[in-house]
Order: C-alpha cells, then sequence, then structure tokens
C-alpha cells in the first residue's frame, strides 16, 4: 500500500476535515498516517497516529514541532505529504526532495487573512510566506478548500483540485439526534468566537431577544479570539452574560449534542479579508443538522440560504434584524422546521463531502499516476 502523511502543526487532533473526512476517505486505498499537535483518541484502526507539540505561536511552532514532524516523519518514507497549513512549505521541499509527492491544502486566503489575524503576523512571517507560497505554487499539487482561491492561485505548475469541506453527513447523523427544542430557547453557533464573526452582533442581538424571553441562551463553541476588554465593552453584554456559555475549543462531536435542541444556528460574518467570497463550514453543517440558518447577506451566501429556503440572509452589523431572525426561529415551529427539511434536503443533494470524497481519491490516483 503506498504511504500518505497527513501533517499539521496547527490543526487540533480532532479537526473535523482532517480527522474525520481526509482520512477516513483516505484510508481504504492508502496506509494513513496522521500527524498533529495533541493527539487524542478516536480515529479507526487503520490510521497511524504521530504527535506532534503544541505551541500557540508560530516561532516556536519553527523551532521545536518542525524538527519533532522531521524527526518522526521522514523514517515513514511516505509517498504522498499532504500538508495544511504554509509554515510546513520548507518542510515539505525536505519530504520532496527525499521523494515523495507533496500536496499543499490550502484553506484560506493568507493574502487576505493577515490584515486581521492578531497574532503570528509579523512583517517577516509575511515576507516568508510569500517566498515559500510561491515556491509551492511551482513544487506542489494544490487541494483548494474554495473556488474563490483560484483568483489568487492561477498559473500553478502542478495539476490542482477544488475539494470544498462540505458537511460530512454520517458523522452529523452518527452524533446528534432528534428531540424536541430545549424548555429555554437555545441558539447554537460553531466556530471561531470574534469580532470578524460577529460577537458583538450576537451579544447585542440576544440582549434585544432577552426582552421576551428572558430564558434565552446562546451557546457558543470554539477558540475565543476576544479579550476581557473587548467583551465588557459590547453593547449588551453586562445583560446577558448568563445568557451566554463559552464553551471553548470542543470536539465537534461533542458540540454537536447542542444543536438539535435549538432553534437556530448562526454563521454571521462581517465583510473583510477573503470571508464574502468563501464560506464556512458550518454553513452546511447547520444545513444537514436541519438548523435554520441565519447568516451573512452576501452574495454567494444568498445563493445557497435563500436558494435552498433554509434560512435568513442579513446585515452582520444589525443585531435587530438577527434577534428578529431569533424570535422567527423560536416562536414560528412550522417555519423553523420547514427551513430544517430544505437544509437538509439541500445537504443531501449537493452539499456533502461524498462528493468531495470522490474528487479527493481522483485527484491522488492522478498524482500517483503522473
Amino acid at each position: 500500500m503506498k504511504r500518505v502523511l497527513l501533517l499539521s502543526t496547527v490543526h487540533p487532533s480532532t479537526d473535523s476535515r482532517i480527522m474525520y473526512k481526509i482520512a477516513p476517505s483516505l484510508q481504504g486505498y492508502y496506509e494513513v498516517f496522521c500527524a498533529l499537535p495533541d493527539l487524542r483518541n478516536g480515529l479507526r484502526d487503520k490510521q497511524h497516529l504521530i504527535e506532534l507539540p503544541k505551541f500557540r505561536w508560530l516561532l516556536p511552532r519553527i523551532l521545536f514541532a518542525h524538527p519533532v514532524a522531521l524527526f518522526k516523519c521522514l523514517r515513514l518514507r511516505p509517498d504522498i505529504v499532504h500538508i495544511f497549513v504554509p509554515e510546513l512549505i520548507p518542510i515539505a521541499l525536505l519530504f520532496q526532495w527525499a521523494g515523495a509527492k507533496v500536496v499543499y491544502e490550502v484553506q484560506e486566503n493568507l493574502f487576505k487573512k493577515f490584515a486581521i489575524k492578531r497574532y503570528n503576523n509579523s512583517p517577516v512571517f509575511k515576507r516568508l510566506f510569500r517566498f515559500f507560497d510561491k515556491l509551492a505554487r511551482q513544487n506542489f499539487h494544490c487541494v483548494f478548500t474554495d473556488d474563490a482561491y483560484l483568483e489568487e492561485y492561477r498559473n500553478l505548475a502542478k495539476p490542482f483540485a477544488v475539494v470544498h469541506n462540505y458537511v460530512s453527513l454520517p458523522v452529523m447523523d452518527a452524533h446528534t439526534h432528534e428531540g424536541a427544542l430545549a424548555h429555554k430557547p437555545e441558539i447554537f453557533y460553531l466556530g471561531v468566537v470574534s469580532m470578524e464573526r460577529c460577537l458583538d452582533t450576537m451579544v447585542h442581538a440576544l440582549a434585544l431577544l432577552k426582552s421576551s424571553h428572558p430564558d434565552c441562551h446562546l451557546h457558543l463553541f470554539g477558540p475565543v479570539r476576544v479579550d476581557k476588554a473587548e467583551l465588557e465593552a459590547i453593547a449588551g453584554y453586562p445583560e446577558v452574560r448568563n445568557n451566554i456559555t463559552f464553551h471553548g475549543y470542543t470536539d465537534q462531536k461533542a458540540a454537536l449534542r447542542y444543536a438539535r435542541r435549538s432553534a437556530a444556528g448562526i454563521a454571521l460574518l462581517k465583510p473583510v479579508a477573503d470571508y464574502p467570497e468563501s464560506f464556512p463550514t458550518k454553513l452546511f453543517e447547520y444545513m444537514a443538522l436541519q438548523l435554520p440558518v441565519v447568516t451573512s447577506d452576501f452574495p454567494a451566501y444568498r445563493q445557497i440560504v435563500e436558494g435552498s429556503k433554509c434560512g435568513f440572509c442579513i446585515s452582520p452589523y444589525n443585531a435587530q434584524m438577527l434577534r428578529q431572525a431569533l424570535e422567527c426561529c423560536i416562536i414560528d415551529n412550522s417555519l423553523r422546521q420547514q427551513m430544517g427539511r430544505n437544509g437538509r434536503k439541500a445537504a443531501e443533494a449537493h452539499y456533502n463531502w461524498a462528493s468531495e470524497e470522490a474528487k479527493l481519491l481522483s485527484f491522488y490516483n492522478d498524482i500517483f499516476n503522473s
């Protein structure tokens, strides 16, 4: 069997794309090794797990995690090395020199994203990224998680593929169950918690909603990128601090337990960086979970949500519109259920991992036969 190494020094061991989609899809055809920081149990038997050191800051990762990755993984002599972060491009070049083919996965447009990054964004890092990204375009096969990234990545030297991060329906279904709404109205959010992802709008809307639904509760699952002072300054936060639970980063499988009892799923983003043209994965996850979606009124998002009639597209700055959308989902059972069914139907027909898995396997097959 050909050996595949899935390598990241950033993604957690419960990353849904790597661990619940890509690795299971490949393992029936290749010997799959996963090298990730802070590994936990949960992968299938045929996958080999390699634990790497975990660091938040880029420089310690380069100094300590990268040498460990080389030491543990070079001796595997993988046939393909699939990297998920650009900082690993130098390491990938060494693997290529040793005879491996390299897949460079682009999950965000860093050329636009640097403007909103709160750390690991020094001028030195930016220059190094541009230099090594150019080398990757010239030497590696690329996988893109969104069609929009092709606007930036043109004239690639090797064949590439777009493999969307659509939802894995079996994963969703295996870790959720049918059930009624919670006794107290609950709202669900899964993803990075930040101002760019409308934490301020969500908090303000919850404060407005509390006047008619004093027991409403917002569950936020994801790493928090807002400091205490910023949080305290958000309009309405003092009034609803007890109506919000910051769960922090949580394995998707654990977070999903809260989804089916919620009235809606929020996927709001502000028009910054690459957000308007790239889709948040949670949009498709909410649809699969039969949650009405409340998302931003970007044209690309409208095409999916309004086209499927599965939710609301609103201004990411308008807390009153968010309150109104959430209230509709809470009080109108018929509307909520119909939107949920519509979203699930669209996920089953168009936005699921099964079709993307076929693209990934075909792409790998072409790489090995090239």
